[in-house]
């Protein structure tokens, strides 16, 4: 298996992107996104990390112009406060 070769990973209603190199964020977001939707999730988490903010504002710029993202907000304080992102999809 080369360095190219798309890796297949579990879509579950909690996608942690600690294992995602930052170049790759944005589109491994979308196709999750697009996934999850196809599977029928009505909300997900996205754990983006607290650091400095980076990773979230990546996310929640992606999730601004998603057209079947109803609502994005904080996680609760249990799930990740503001390290991860809830979202609700259409």
């Amino acid at each position: 298996m080369d360095g190219d070769e798309p890796i297949p990973i579990p879509i579950t209603d909690v996608f942690d992107l600690h294992s995602v190199p930052p170049r790759d964020v944005k589109p491994v977001v979308e196709e999750y996104l697009y996934q999850a939707r196809q599977s029928g999730f009505r909300f997900v988490r996205i754990i983006h990390g607290r650091g400095i903010g980076v990773q979230r504002e990546t996310v929640r710029a992606i999730l601004a112009r998603t057209d079947f993202v109803a609502d994005f907000r904080d996680a609760p304080a249990e799930a990740g406060g503001w390290g991860a992102t809830i979202v609700t999809l259409r």
